[in-house]
């Protein structure tokens, strides 16, 4: 038995969404140890949290309002080397997860995965101090073993990666209609393709994987 398991752990329910946060409560609740659960709803309460609360467990989406957690992963770790990351998030594991793990995080769940996984997940992050899922491990060894990483910039025609590259750099659908000399209506055609091919949401997604994959 791990030594966690003789005392309370403390979780910082890291997330925007009350209502996700409060599902991880219920799931803590059916697992049923001892724990103190801490909130926060943006990156900047979420350092705050860690700075001033003695967190064994960091439960951590993605994106919020004010940025990705991608970025203060290294900051957390700093502020407590033991702390154990586990980042939830509805974005796509088989892009995203080695970054994180990379930056930190030392698991990395998808939101539209079972509760059976997700108590899983917190069980082993508290017993092992890591939770790989077996997409992620088939990811790690792939790239241990020196396959890269899929591209999934690879998939856009040559003009739809132009126009994604054009919205990374804060044009607007007006402006790039008038730098290519094309259609607005077109533009924002090209841009729900290049969306549907990527499977994203927002330009707060495309400006990070075109970042991490150009």
């Amino acid at each position: 038995m791990n030594q966690l398991d003789n005392k309370s752990v403390n979780f910082l329910l890291a997330d925007d969404h009350s209502l996700i946060r409060q599902g991880i409560v219920f799931v803590l609740e059916e697992i049923g140890f001892d724990y103190e659960v801490f909130h926060a709803s943006n990156l900047q309460q979420t350092l705050e949290v860690i700075r001033n609360h003695s967190i064994d467990i960091a439960i951590i989406d993605a994106h919020f309002p004010d940025g990705n957690s991608l970025t203060i992963l290294p900051e957390i770790k700093k502020i407590r080397p033991e702390i154990k990351i586990l980042v939830f998030t509805g974005i796509d594991e088989n892009i995203h997860s080695l970054k994180f793990i990379n930056a930190g995080a030392n698991g990395f769940l998808s939101k539209m995965s079972e509760e059976d996984e997700m108590q899983q997940a917190i069980l082993k992050i508290k017993n092992d101090g890591k939770y790989i899922s077996a997409v992620t491990q088939d990811l790690l060894m792939n790239s241990l073993h020196g396959g890269k990483q899929v591209d999934p910039l690879s998939s856009l025609s040559e003009r739809e990666l132009q126009i994604a590259k054009m919205y990374a750099e804060g044009y607007g659908n007006l402006e790039i209609a008038g730098k290519l000399d094309v259609k607005q209506n077109t533009v924002s055609t090209v841009k729900k393709r290049i969306f549907d091919k990527l499977k994203i949401e927002n330009i707060v997604e495309l400006i990070e994987l075109i970042k991490n994959h150009s």
